[in-house]
């Protein structure tokens, strides 16, 4: 297909297509961190969603709001995927058209108890394809982006993941996800025996899976696995992980399926089949079939 005149301009600019929205996603994103840290010392009225460890404070609702309501204002026909929206009801479902996927607060335990590690995570994908993300670790002001082919930085410092192949001198991150039921916790303790049996350095949970992501993509960790975890917790993250260097797949060892609520992450293709291979499957469903 020929491409049009505008886009003909834009690549005698070097501008890309997806520009204006990115830059507005950051600016969104550095908005909604000076609520959360704000509200992070106040007192919050706190309710539960799927159980009782599926936290949620009118500081999520309204940072979502704010970063849904200015988006449309400027992007009226594009799409959203929303944790809080589809906590309330609203479809989970990634079309072609461009769609912004959106966490308004990671970590939202952390940020009830004021453990510092929280974040705000936009995602934008085009065509199902990802092709931003920005994550803001608020507390730290630390502002994580990757865009599709153009790298991932923090800070405006290029992100460079760990080139670890060998299990036995990995440091792993991952997260217990909301499902607290006997059968449950016991497949996710096995699983951790199973890496520390391997002779891992570590399995850390910080408590936020899209910082747990950066710090993989960082060069900080060496790899991060989880079930349960949803496309608002990932999509943002696998932008800055792959353009860091570093591979997002399935607990299979197959392709990302952004909607499976399950993912291996690592610096290496090595490391992440070894982690997939290691694993035992904790079945949450889908996003999109909920």
């Amino acid at each position: 297909m020929k491409p049009s005149s505008e886009e003909e301009e834009e690549a005698v600019r070097g501008v890309g297509p997806w520009d204006e929205c990115f830059e507005v996603a950051v600016q969104l994103a550095l908005r909604a961190g000076q609520i959360i840290r704000k509200a992070l010392g106040e007192e919050k009225h706190v309710s539960t969603k799927t159980s009782a460890a599926d936290l949620v404070t009118e500081t999520d609702h309204r940072v979502e709001d704010l970063i849904v309501s200015e988006l449309r204002k400027r992007f009226p026909s594009h799409r959203f995927i929303a944790e809080e929206a589809t906590a309330s009801g609203a479809k989970c479902v990634l079309t072609p058209s461009p769609t912004w996927i959106i966490d308004p607060i990671d970590g939202t335990c952390n940020f009830v108890h004021r453990f510092p590690t929280v974040a705000v995570s936009i995602g934008f994908a085009v065509h199902q394809e990802l092709e931003f993300g920005v994550i803001h670790h608020c507390t730290e002001e630390r502002l994580y982006t990757g865009r599709r082919g153009q790298g991932a930085f923090c800070n405006g410092q290029r992100l460079q993941v760990s080139r670890e192949t060998d299990l036995a001198k990995a440091l792993v991150l991952t997260e217990i996800g909301p499902k607290r039921d006997p059968d449950t916790l016991k497949v996710f303790l096995s699983n951790m025996e199973r890496l520390l049996h391997a002779k891992a350095h570590g399995v850390r949970v910080i408590g936020s899976s899209t910082l747990a992501l950066c710090y993989l993509a960082s060069g900080a960790a060496d790899a991060y696995y989880q079930f349960g975890l949803h496309c608002w917790d990932l999509a943002a993250a696998t932008v800055i992980i792959r353009e860091a260097g570093g591979i997002v797949i399935d607990t299979s060892g197959g392709p990302l399926d952004l909607m499976s609520c399950r993912v291996v992450a690592a610096g290496t293709r090595e490391m992440a089949a070894l982690i997939a291979q290691a694993l035992q499957t904790i079945n949450y469903g889908r996003d999109d079939e909920k």
